[in-house]
């Protein structure tokens, strides 16, 4: 009986001595997620800027899984409260962070030189760095065809706008030139507010331009106050940035959509594979991060399908925005755009001028 114990005993021995690292090896912890962060620059709301920017954080979640773990920080302020906040973020271990907004673009690169294993991706933003790349849309794509529908439907448009920033002035330009490409009488008078989120002042904008004979409204701002003030008025209205058809069911005639979520996903993957590096992307109806959508009543079959094939034209190249076999004129008579010619890149971004049809003056 002493025998077999000892037998059995050394058995289970010799039985442990060889299991016990494949069985170490079956628990070995998993590498710990990715972290990655998200600055907004307004609060997050169901629909505008913020709205399109946290469908992109929860694309990147849902495809990458337990391999990410990603956060977000809403209605920071431009400026040192961002400059705080997205050095916070870099010091709590992420390891990319994302900034969507303009005014984010210097605050980003100051932390940035502080943290340079750390990725960042400047959003809107023009100046990159060994860590910092940049991301833009073609959001005047979508404007212009916005601006088709709105001219079928309307003569006089109404824009509130944040800042004249050449982003800003491009899509007014695009939307006048896209109305006057139907109805060459189409006009457009802007109100700039000095801030991209203010939904009080918005709607206070979008009366006025409504007062002044604005049958259709457009804006380049964070909150769904056009839409709901249009939808009050009984009067048409272009949202932005969502589909806002929930809060503007009659207003609304078309939505400018902005779609992160592809872009985003990418770029985290790349950190995750090593292989992030910095760069400058300016995508647009081609590159699937902007489109027109969301038609609402009121626009008619023919009208839903000449944008629709419009939009198909740009996406193959056949249609630029920003070129005319007549030319452009800016609203004070002189030529934007000779006849047969298209403005490059580098115009567009600096582009410092409105078009014929605007009535708003820039401070030169």
């Amino acid at each position: 009986m002493y025998k077999n114990l000892v037998t059995r005993c050394a058995c289970a021995l010799a039985v442990a001595s060889f299991s016990l690292p494949f069985s170490l090896h079956a628990q070995a912890p998993a590498p710990a997620p990715l972290k990655a962060a998200f600055v907004y620059v307004a609060p997050l709301t169901p629909a505008g800027w913020v709205r399109q920017h946290e469908q992109g954080r929860l694309a990147v979640q849902a495809a990458l899984g337990s391999r990410v773990q990603t956060h977000f920080v809403e209605n920071v302020p431009e400026g040192a409260d961002a400059e705080r906040v997205i050095r916070d973020l870099a010091q709590q271990g992420h390891r990319i962070i994302f900034t969507p907004s303009f005014g984010y673009m210097e605050p980003t690169l100051k932390v940035a030189r502080e943290f340079p294993d750390v990725k960042f991706e400047s959003i809107t933003g023009y100046k990159t760095a060994p860590n910092v790349a940049t991301a833009n849309a073609r959001y005047y794509e979508g404007r212009y065809l916005a601006g088709v529908a709105a001219g079928r439907l309307a003569t006089q448009a109404g824009y509130v706008a944040g800042f004249p920033i050449p982003e800003v002035i491009q899509g007014i330009n695009a939307f006048t030139l896209g109305m006057r490409s139907v109805n060459p009488k189409a006009t457009v008078r802007v109100v700039f507010l000095g801030e991209w989120f203010n939904p009080p002042r918005e709607r206070d904008a979008a009366m006025s331009l409504m007062n002044q004979g604005a049958e259709v409204l457009a804006f380049h701002t964070g909150s769904t106050a056009v839409m709901t003030a249009a939808q009050e008025r009984g009067k048409l209205a272009v949202a932005y940035h969502s589909d806002m058809r929930q809060f503007a069911p009659d207003a609304q005639i078309v939505a400018v959509t902005h779609l992160w979520g592809d872009y985003y996903t990418r770029r985290v993957q790349a950190v995750l594979d090593g292989t992030w590096a910095s760069g400058s992307v300016w995508g647009g109806v081609k590159d699937g991060m902007v489109r027109v959508d969301a038609f609402g009543p009121k626009v008619s079959a023919a009208v839903r399908n000449e944008v629709l094939a419009r939009q198909a034209d740009m996406a193959a190249g056949r249609l630029q925005v920003f070129a005319g076999a007549n030319g452009v004129r800016d609203n004070e008579g002189n030529v934007a755009i000779a006849a047969g010619k298209s403005l490059s890149d580098a115009d567009i971004l600096n582009m410092k001028w409105l078009a014929e049809g605007v009535l708003a003056k820039l401070d030169r």
